[in-house]
């Protein structure tokens, strides 16, 4: 049964490559952007441990443990995990549980960053070629590690997936989840003071030639990292070369009790989830009047903005987002307290002016069958561009605004005032532009209405990062005169180069949003049925 899995997987990801030439093209530059970075990773380890044994186990350990972290947190936060085998379409096949949960386990090794990570980690137990009889150990840790990574993915996923379907629960739960990046600053600042202590313990805080420093830090991290369940796995090789035979048990045991533990939680999710689908809507909440319909002009851009402006407010889909906006200033500010560069707080508001503008760039994605009532209705492109627009301009200014202030007060720059203003205010401007104008060109898929925003659908990874690293291209080329204008603002602290940038941000913001506006409608004019088949064959 488990083998019918993997041959479904593979068939089911066959028939997506032959229907986009673009998802077969990316995944070929996906697979040998991934072959790149393995076959570097695997040659640095066995140069590695050719050079110094237990530094590159330590070195194995640190990498290892990442991984780990990275495949737990960041489905959360940008793709979700791959719904290719979605679960809820085997509710009626009378299949057993842990037969289900091993198919699923195995299949989610078949995609990229599955591939990745088990060509790397098997690659890297080589490492130990010096002393040929760890590599098993090594590749037994290799093994427990993979698993550690597709398991435990699957188990937080699939737990945090009906609280976020669930209104009352989202905006709490995706404020825990932006919990691991704020405790990026704090983890910043002790591992540089771990650094510190290290550095006046070995040679009086010089660096010799021989790396000791380097060796010592490692070992200081590798040894913390190999206690804990990410790191476990990849440090079994590192005790049993040292002969801690009873150490490298303990740290067997860790990494074994996690994966049952792990398992044991997404079995049990998993169970509830197929005995208790998710609803579709919920206990509706009362209200009066038309809402946002009735505060915005009764006029098909109006129509368009009120409908918009509910999504962001109502639609968990957007919690994600909202809750980074309002953390990052908090993200930014624990490292300043370990490195006492106070600027970089200001470095909040044009990443929150950039992240509002650019989450309009898949509206029509998210719109799912409901853009149809665009298509019916006959709403002109200009209209639904500026439709979607007006919400980000009339909220999001003042909410840049709020957090430009905000950070200046925090780092006691306040000369910094209205160059800072400008550089948000123009990138919030010139970067709705572009959104608006890709946005009536690429549509990916999404999740749809309704479903968990952790859902990721069939081929929509590929999709995703195609299109929003094409459109972050070219923002940034469009933002370099407005930075460089801003940098020279901020490292001369000159006022007349201050209110310069902020004429040069206004003025580019305003004109690129217009020509992004009207290059946006014509597209929507010209391409508005074609858009709509596309959201319609939406997998």
């Amino acid at each position: 049964m488990v083998a019918h899995f993997l041959k479904l997987k593979l068939t089911l990801l066959g028939n997506t490559l032959r229907r986009s030439v673009w998802q077969t093209i990316g995944l070929c530059v996906a697979l040998l952007y991934a072959l790149f970075v393995v076959v570097g990773l695997v040659f640095t380890a066995i140069v590695g441990g050719g050079m110094d044994l237990l530094l590159t186990g330590q070195v194995i350990t640190l990498a290892g443990a990442i991984t780990v972290l990275c495949w737990w947190v960041i489905p959360v936060f940008v793709f979700g995990v791959d719904q290719t085998l979605d679960p809820q379409r085997f509710t009626t096949f009378a299949i057993p549980r842990r037969t289900l949960v091993a198919g699923l386990a195995l299949s989610g090794v078949i995609s990229v960053p599955g591939l990745a990570t088990t060509l790397a980690a098997g690659g890297t137990a080589f490492a130990w070629w010096r002393e040929p009889w760890l590599i098993p150990v090594a590749l037994l840790g290799a093994v427990l590690g993979i698993a550690l990574c597709v398991v435990g993915s699957r188990a937080v996923t699939t737990v945090l997936a009906p609280l976020l379907e669930s209104r009352r629960y989202r905006e709490v739960v995706a404020v825990a989840a932006i919990v691991p990046l704020v405790l990026i600053g704090p983890a910043i600042g002790w591992a540089s003071q771990e650094i510190g202590a290290v550095s006046h313990e070995t040679n009086g805080g010089s660096v010799t030639a021989d790396g000791s420093l380097l060796a010592a830090v490692l070992a200081r991290f590798g040894e913390l990292a190999a206690w804990t369940p990410f790191g476990a796995p990849w440090s079994l090789p590192v005790a049993v070369h040292d002969g801690a035979w009873g150490v490298a048990l303990a740290r067997f045991l860790v990494a074994v009790g996690t994966l049952a533990l792990l398992w044991l939680i997404w079995s049990r999710s998993l169970a509830r989830a197929l005995v208790t689908p998710p609803a579709g809507g919920g206990k509706g909440s009362k209200s009066k009047g038309l809402g946002w319909f009735g505060r915005f002009p009764a006029t098909p851009v109006g129509a368009v903005a009120a409908r918009c402006t509910t999504y962001w407010i109502r639609d968990p889909r957007y919690a994600a987002g909202i809750s980074i906006i309002f953390l990052m200033p908090v993200i930014l500010w624990l490292p300043t307290r370990s490195s006492g560069n106070a600027e970089l707080l200001l470095l909040a508001a044009p990443v929150v002016s950039w992240v509002l503008a650019f989450s309009v760039s898949n509206d029509i994605g998210y719109d799912y069958t409901a853009f149809a009532l665009h298509v019916a209705t006959g709403t002109s492109g200009r209209a639904d561009r500026w439709g979607r627009a007006l919400p980000v301009l009339t909220f999001g200014s003042g909410v840049v605004v709020i957090v430009a202030l905000l950070t200046l007060a925090l780092a006691g720059r306040w000369d910094l005032t209205v160059p800072l203003l400008g550089v948000c205010l123009g990138l919030l401007g010139l970067t709705l532009g572009v959104s608006s104008a890709v946005s009536a060109t690429l549509v990916y898929p999404v999740a749809k209405p309704g479903e968990s925003p952790l859902k990721s659908p069939q081929g929509a990874a590929l999709a995703t990062m195609l299109s929003q690293f094409l459109a972050m291209a070219v923002v940034m080329l469009l933002a370099l005169p407005l930075l460089g204008v801003g940098v020279w603002a901020l490292v001369s602290g000159s006022v007349l180069a201050g209110w310069l940038t902020l004429a040069v941000g206004l003025a580019e913001g305003s004109l690129l949003l217009v020509a992004g506006i009207r290059v946006g409608a014509r597209s929507f004019d010209r391409r508005a049925p074609e858009l709509l088949q596309e959201v319609q064959s939406f997998p």
